[in-house]
């Protein structure tokens, strides 16, 4: 049988992404570390993500988010504390993304070179800060792209409804910085999560 031992892959050119969200303890309280992409990198230079990339053949999910974090900020395995995967994300576009969440020592990050190829700096922002404001939030309507072209003859409907998508684009603005696209998206969603759960800490 030609289909028994064959492994399913995807029908189309479909990718797949890791991130990793480091939580690091400054001075008794917990902060995320974001990158900026360096400014000579093709794809989104200049923009502020968590430190990732994707995955590559043979390697699980969270084996791309360790090693990306790794390369990106010039620190070794064991000094990223692995905790959980987190929720992963499907895109209009044609990749998942798989956020896990991990802690970096603070003496790492006070100490760290990173990468300038791929990062030109990294930051950090309070929990309470995220905890305490509310991103913007921009949605958008994804629809099919020339349409007007399809030959709606052979399928003998002209009024054929084309499924639309939802883009959904949170912003937020920590001083002089702008998080924003699907990375304040894991933010936002770890942030409602920890909202939750603490409300329900304090009704108990």
């Amino acid at each position: 049988m030609i289909f028994k031992n064959r492994m399913p892959t995807s029908l189309s050119d479909y990718r797949f992404y890791s991130v990793l969200m480091p939580l690091v303890k400054k001075e008794e309280e917990l902060h995320l570390l974001y990158e900026v992409r360096s400014d000579t990198l093709k794809i989104q230079p200049g923009e502020i993500c968590f430190p990732g990339g994707r995955v590559e053949e043979g390697e699980s999910p969270k084996e791309c988010a360790i090693r990306e974090s790794c390369e990106e900020l010039n620190i070794s395995p064991e000094q990223i504390k692995y905790i959980a995967q987190l929720d992963y994300i499907h895109t209009y576009s044609g990749f998942t993304m798989y956020p896990f969440l991990g802690t970096i020592d603070y003496d790492v990050v006070k100490g760290m070179k990173v990468n300038q190829d791929e990062v030109k700096e990294i930051f950090l922002v309070p929990l309470s800060f995220l905890l305490e404001t509310e991103p913007e939030i921009y949605t958008f309507d994804v629809l099919p792209k020339g349409i007007e072209s399809f030959p709606y003859e052979k399928i003998n409907r002209k009024d054929y409804k084309w499924r639309k998508g939802k883009s959904v684009v949170p912003i937020y603005q920590y001083k002089n910085r702008h998080i924003w696209g699907l990375t304040a998206r894991i933010t936002h969603h770890v942030i409602k999560i920890l909202k939750e759960e603490i409300g329900r800490g304090l009704k108990q």
